[in-house]
């Protein structure tokens, strides 16, 4: 079986899956990968076949989205050249994790391809959604990258077609320890902007983990360092708690290590929103902007025991058996 894994490069979480996923489909076939984006802090093992510049946010530096880099980094022209230049129509199966190139070359094309992706949970109404609703936004998410099948990861299967987190096995096979201090990893936000309210708390130490620090510094109870997957890693295995922006696969895997979560969403990011929405179903505190009411709530956070159990199963093996076995029958 020839089996094409098209993976957005954006942020960590779908690099980060796609570590779990990738072995799983080399089992029933060759896996060629595509990627598209560049802001991401892991990567793969395995050979990237096509690499493109694609369609993604750049991340700013005082907790949103940069949108003069965004709009100077889109290059339509560049994008349809791309959608042009893999051949699609030799593949057996075409998986999209949120991948916008491959998801239109495959509507041009008419040909069936499935979402295996956060994204894809909303697109089911019954996905928690902020109070605050954004019809662009929700087309966005609907049509950045159109399948015709999905399968989508959340932190509660909230629709038949929606499962819980991929927790990949490196986190899973971690020990667990409290050795006292927070892990922090904001990527919207500059660390000299975080530490200015994070050393107000000087009782609590602080490893924060940046993408706009390549030297490493500590400032009084705070520690900064450039991340790097297996430093937070273990970070995050021998903390109290994650302090992290509203990702998804970040909050989820420290969940299932047990840890205290508080999350605060990029602004005017949407899918975001939606994360937080669902976090504070389950009872995760969220910060919604920098200002004065943050060490305040930070100490609240600090001071508390409540910790929010919920259960992850391993169920990626299962769910990329039945995505292989289904495929077939499914297309158009």
């Amino acid at each position: 079986m020839k089996i094409l894994f098209a993976i957005q490069g954006t942020g960590n979480g779908h690099i980060s899956r796609a570590r779990e996923i990738v072995p799983l489909l080399e089992q029933y076939g060759t896996v060629d990968l595509l990627i598209s984006g560049s802001q991401a802090d892991v990567s793969l093992t395995q050979e990237i076949k096509y690499r493109f510049h694609g369609f993604s946010y750049v991340f700013g530096k005082k907790g949103g989205i940069d949108f003069w880099k965004t709009f100077k980094s889109m290059d339509l022209r560049r994008f349809f050249r791309d959608m042009h230049s893999v051949p699609f129509k030799t593949y057996d199966i075409i998986i999209n994790d949120f991948e916008p190139i491959t998801a239109w070359a495959c509507k041009r094309y008419k040909l069936h391809s499935v979402s295996l992706s956060h994204q894809a949970s909303f697109l089911s109404k019954n996905t928690p959604r902020p109070k605050k609703r954004g019809l662009l936004a929700e087309l966005i998410l609907k049509y950045y990258a159109p399948t015709t099948q999905q399968i989508g990861f959340h932190f509660k299967s909230y629709d038949s077609f929606i499962r819980t987190p991929v927790i990949r096995n490196e986190i899973r096979r971690l020990q667990p320890q409290n050795k006292g201090h927070y892990t922090v990893y904001l990527p919207a936000v500059d660390d000299k902007l975080i530490v200015q309210y994070l050393h107000q708390l000087p009782d609590v130490q602080w490893e924060v983990f940046s993408k706009h620090q390549r030297t490493p510094y500590r400032y009084k109870n705070v520690k900064v360092q450039y991340i790097d997957n297996e430093g937070f890693n273990q970070s995050l295995a021998s903390s109290a708690g994650l302090f992290t922006g509203g990702g998804f696969e970040g909050p989820a895997e420290a969940l299932f290590l047990k840890k205290k979560v508080i999350m605060m969403p990029m602004k005017d990011q949407f899918e975001q929103a939606c994360n937080a929405a669902a976090a504070e179903e389950l009872g995760i505190p969220i910060i919604h902007q920098i200002n004065d009411d943050l060490v305040p709530t930070l100490r609240n956070w600090v001071d508390s025991d409540e910790k929010v159990n919920i259960h992850f199963p391993d169920e990626t093996a299962e769910v990329v058996d039945s995505l292989i076995k289904n495929f077939g029958t499914k297309r158009n």
